[in-house]
């Protein structure tokens, strides 16, 4: 609805570009205007909505992966955090690496910018951390859970005495599973947002689960396929399940609820934003504002 934004070095210009055809039919202008006010609002830092999560100094991070295809399928890393108790404000950072190269690397330096800047507005560093990571497929968890888990742990160590408790939990949308719901004697029909499938179709070697967590019209329910690879936290997997689908209520492009946690959604339109258009990381004053929604 609303275009990209120009963005290079220490200069940003940040400006809404609405297509011609979006404002053409009169009788969805009224609804078209209050998304473009709503969507203006959160792209200069404003707060829509939020959920009520008890977890206290809590730090909720979303990563997927993009290729610029214009630098030879270079990986852009997409890298979004909150930095507040209420979950409403975003940190958001782009790394550029080569196809070689190792994801960890960007991700964590992203990761100590996010606890800086988590620090600049609390005072005070996330006592857990819960990772949702996108683009994962099953042949690379392995790599995953030997490599980037234990190099993200030691970064932690530039902080003095500090050991927070982290989860680790990759996304995986590319599924073949399809979920069906039996009510009323009546067979087929899409499960609610909110069903959890925890048990049978999950795998015996980690700690993982199915969650439908948007809305389905007709036909069957695409759930998203969430694997633990790592908790230190006192968290069980299903007060993980609740914190998840409470995070698929937080993205402000919708009133509902999407298929993935919000950060992860945050993360893949802002690596889609910079591989496609921008080539480039975006102006580090842009970092705490949702500027690619």
């Amino acid at each position: 609805m609303i275009g990209p934004r120009l963005m290079s070095g220490a200069s940003t210009l940040s400006s809404p570009v609405i297509n011609v055809r979006t404002i053409s039919q009169q009788q969805k202008l009224r609804s078209v205007a209050q998304k473009i006010l709503l969507q203006m609002n959160s792209k200069l830092g404003g707060e829509l909505w939020t959920v009520s999560v008890p977890l206290k100094h809590l730090m909720v991070v979303g990563v997927d992966v993009h290729h610029d295809a214009s630098k030879r399928y270079q990986s852009v890393v997409g890298f979004v955090a909150s930095v507040n108790s209420s979950l409403t404000r975003w940190y958001s950072r782009v790394t550029f690496q080569a196809p070689t190269e190792e994801l960890i690397n960007g991700f964590r330096v992203c990761l100590l910018a996010a606890l800086q800047k988590y620090y600049e507005v609390n005072h005070n560093l996330p006592e857990k951390i819960v990772v949702f990571r996108d683009g994962v497929s099953d042949g690379q968890l392995k790599m995953v859970e030997q490599y980037e888990i234990p190099q993200l742990i030691k970064c932690f160590e530039t902080f003095p005495k500090y050991e927070p408790k982290m989860v680790f939990i990759v996304v995986q949308k590319r599924i073949s599973t399809a979920l069906y719901s039996w009510a009323a004697n009546s067979f087929g029909t899409p499960p609610p947002p909110g069903t959890v499938l925890d048990h049978t179709l999950t795998q015996k070697d980690w700690v993982d689960f199915y969650l439908m967590a948007h809305h389905i019209r007709q036909g069957c329910g695409l759930p998203t396929h969430y694997i633990c690879l790592y908790n230190t936290t006192n968290l069980s997997p299903d007060h993980l399940q609740r914190l998840t689908f409470k995070m698929c209520h937080l993205y402000w492009n919708w009133p509902g609820t999407i298929r993935v946690p919000a950060p992860c959604k945050y993360a893949h339109k802002l690596a889609f934003l910079s591989g496609q258009y921008l080539h480039s990381e975006p102006a580090i004053q842009l970092s705490d504002k949702l500027f690619f929604l």
